[in-house]
């Protein structure tokens, strides 16, 4: 049964001044401003193998925002970024880049995709060759970068930079420099997940072209877009062939899967009960304080939409 007593920020609908256009994502409603500047509002939508599940996670929305933006501001010393304000727990509000239509995919240790990638039997991964020997969850010699195309529609595909280059979808001199951003970010962000004990095993950029620049774009180091490990007990958990601890998603794509779900034609998504609800929302919630040193104060959902209109409204009224 679903607990209609269970709040979830699922979708929003506005409309504000100088709005020109409305895209809606697979947790985020985005609205554009004069062509010009974006509200992106994350919402409590939650997708999996880029499907969006049928019920929302209390405070997903607001966790993602706010670890996005303490590492935007905790990055920008790398790269520009796209954040100008974030005005509500759920809302952030930036400059309109031109994206590169691709995901910089950065990979420390083999784990996910590149983990039952390599258990199939594959050595080689978006054209980066794998050492033999590797065991799920072992750190990589070193980090590896193994973008994905960036569909509006689907799954993302898995892409070489030879390819990326040769199809002329990011020039070779933007692809360098999003690589070295690429690798910058991820040891920034390592750096800081082993002060909080974690360790950032994988994660993913978005950048994008603002007045001829190269910007940093989206969320960072969230668990939508990151995988964590404790770093504490991970040897131990590794010599002994244990499951590491972690905190991400993945906790939620392995109960799909184990409940028949990958995203292919012809699979039901298992019914998410409230107690899983619940658990996937404190999941995120233990990743926020875990991973920001701060204690996690619960939105007010009592009129929420309310809220974020007159924060929107307040803010874009200011820039």
């Amino acid at each position: 049964m679903t607990n209609t007593n269970i709040n979830t920020l699922d979708s929003t609908n506005f409309s504000f001044n100088n709005q020109t256009a409305y895209y809606k994502g697979k947790v985020r409603d985005v609205y554009t401003i004069n062509n010009k500047l974006l509200v992106m509002i994350a919402s409590d939508r939650i997708s999996a193998f880029d499907v969006v599940l049928p019920r929302g996670i209390p405070y997903k929305g607001q966790v993602l925002n706010q670890i996005a933006e303490q590492f935007l501001n905790a990055t920008a010393d790398i790269v520009p970024n796209w954040l100008i304000a974030s005005p509500h727990p759920n809302v952030s509000i930036g400059r309109m880049c031109q994206p590169f239509k691709i995901e910089m995919v950065v990979r420390g240790y083999l784990a996910g995709h590149a983990a039952r990638t390599y258990s199939g039997g594959l050595r080689e991964l978006c054209g980066v060759k794998l050492p033999e020997g590797l065991k799920e969850n072992d750190k990589l010699p070193h980090p590896i970068i193994t973008p994905t195309t960036k569909a509006s529609e689907g799954h993302d595909e898995d892409i070489s930079k030879e390819e990326i280059i040769k199809q002329n979808i990011v020039s070779k001199e933007n692809y360098e420099q999003l690589e070295k951003y690429t690798l910058a970010l991820y040891a920034r962000g390592q750096e800081i997940a082993n002060k909080m004990g974690l360790i950032l095993v994988d994660t993913k950029y978005e950048f994008g072209i603002f007045e001829g620049e190269i910007y940093l774009m989206d969320e960072i180091h969230t668990p939508d877009s990151s995988r964590y490990f404790y770093l504490e007990g991970y040897n131990e958990r590794q010599e002994k062939g244990q499951e590491q601890k972690q905190l991400s998603k993945e906790f939620v794509r392995r109960w799909l899967i184990e409940n028949g779900f990958q995203g292919k034609q012809g699979q039901t998504i298992p019914e998410m009960n409230d107690e899983w609800i619940t658990e996937i929302s404190n999941r995120y919630i233990e990743l926020y304080e875990k991973v920001t040193g701060k204690t996690f104060i619960k939105a007010d959902y009592s009129q929420i939409l309310t809220d974020i209109e007159h924060s929107v409204k307040n803010q874009l009224s200011k820039i």
